[in-house]
């Protein structure tokens, strides 16, 4: 996933009537509506390095366009009591669509948002270019005629798990389940969850989603229709999602690998090569492994000693604290956590100030442990190896780190070129030898 420098976009409104509808809108080229049903916070996704990253390449091949329905995100609240219906639902996707001057879209719904737009497409033919459904059903509970359903029961146990996790890290889990042992991502996976909806009206919700049934009208879709769906989900099996694309003419379906909810936690290049090829008619294929990023390395000053003189066991206290507190900065700052050293992180940044200013709201945070930490930095190529990174950028990183003094925060004279203008100061520390490193490399401290 191509990490960029780009900002988030502007949250803007459409108004209904005295409502307000929140979306954003970035990117070139055909227009593309995407959009999730409770799990929808279009500000707080950005947070999320992977989410971004997605949301960015599919703004490389067209306009996308995001929105928080009412009653959940950014957008106003529904009435006490009041539930978001299908035909509100279809009402905020066809207001956007006009104040941001789309004639025609491909409606992009993934998860609970799939029936609406199934709903939207039968409905609105002459707005709808093409339909994209990801991990969704038209029906959810087993039938005479509809076998493949999820049983009565196996569906109570899974409202009530969902029910009982919603806004706690123990969502991800559930939803998420390759993402489970990731703290950062489950503290993160959280807090989106409950900028979506509150727990109340989430349970009221999901149960109104288990009784819905769009069936009757799959075969009034007559627009090119893309099915994607996860073969190992087991919140919405995949037989769901095979029904939808028999029932559609002329759809097209797409399993994908894995188990969890959302497109780009799944099979993320997958889902961006199909989308492509499907909405622009060219196939590009994977992204590049290597891509531009800010590494951040730090360290523990004297962790054998501080270890030693505190023993085992409180000593892993203080690491899973240091732990903790890294990563939830990170994840502040939208950094990605790549892993632990045992008595440090290294973390990419797809923006250098960011990477800078959170080593220092760092280092803040964890002289509250009394740990004093050296820091190093570095912005170049980095080789993406699954859920870690690798190359020569990745190495001057682990190098300059060394070079730090207790509580330095030392950067290449590439990351200080790089954030001219963000009004973050340097002292300079010298061109330094690295070991293992051809040349001289310029190294200043950062004043944050």
């Amino acid at each position: 996933m191509t990490l960029s420098f780009v900002e988030p976009p502007e949250t803007r409104y459409a108004r209904i009537g005295d409502d307000r509808v929140g979306y954003q809108i970035f990117g070139d080229g055909p227009d593309v509506i995407y959009f999730a049903g409770m799990s929808s916070a279009i500000d707080v996704r950005w947070e999320e390095p992977q989410f971004a990253g997605f949301l960015r390449r599919l703004g490389s091949f067209c306009r996308l366009i995001g929105f928080d329905r009412r009653g959940s995100g950014v957008s106003d609240a529904l009435p006490p009591g009041q539930l978001p219906t299908w035909e509100t639902f279809v009402d905020d996707v066809r207001a956007v669509l006009d104040d941001v001057g789309s004639e025609r879209a491909c409606v992009f719904a993934v998860q609970d948002a799939g029936p609406t737009g199934i709903l939207f497409a039968a409905s609105h033919p002459d707005r709808t270019s093409a339909l994209i459904l990801g991990n969704t059903a038209a029906r959810y509970i087993r039938a005479e005629d509809y076998p493949s359903g999820l049983p009565p029961e196996q569906a109570e146990g899974i409202l009530h798990a969902i029910e009982e996790a919603w806004g706690t890290e123990g969502i991800a889990a559930i939803a998420e389940p390759s993402r489970r042992d990731d703290a950062t991502f489950a503290r993160w996976y959280a807090k989106f969850n409950r900028a979506s909806m509150r727990p109340r009206q989430a349970a009221a919700y999901l149960r109104d989603v288990m009784n819905l049934d769009v069936r009757e009208t799959l075969p009034l879709v007559r627009v090119p229709t893309l099915v994607l769906h996860a073969v190992d989900l087991r919140i919405i099996p995949i037989e769901l999602g095979r029904h939808l694309a028999e029932a559609i003419k002329g759809a097209r379906f797409v399993e994908l690998p894995g188990a969890g909810m959302s497109l780009w936690t799944v099979a993320a290049e997958r889902v961006l090569t199909e989308v492509e090829e499907f909405v622009t008619g060219f196939r590009r294929g994977p992204e590049p492994d290597r891509v531009l990023a800010t590494v951040l390395f730090t360290d523990i000053v004297g962790s054998t000693e501080r270890a030693s003189s505190l023993g085992d066991r409180r000593w892993r206290e203080v690491l899973g604290r240091h732990e903790d507190l890294a990563g939830g900065t990170v994840s502040a700052f939208r950094g990605r956590l790549v892993k632990t050293t045992g008595d440090g992180i290294l973390a990419t940044f797809d923006g250098p100030a960011r990477a800078l200013r959170c080593a220092g709201e760092m280092r803040t945070r964890l002289k509250g442990l009394g740990l004093e930490m050296r820091m190093g930095l570095h912005t170049g190529e980095i080789e993406l190896l699954g859920e870690d990174i690798g190359g020569i950028a990745v190495n001057i990183g682990s190098r300059v780190m060394a070079e730090a003094a207790p509580n330095e925060i030392l950067a290449t004279g590439t990351v200080r070129d790089l954030v001219v203008g963000s009004q973050i100061e340097f002292a300079d520390r010298g061109a330094r030898v690295l070991k293992g490193l051809p040349g001289e490399w310029q190294l200043v401290e950062a004043m944050v």
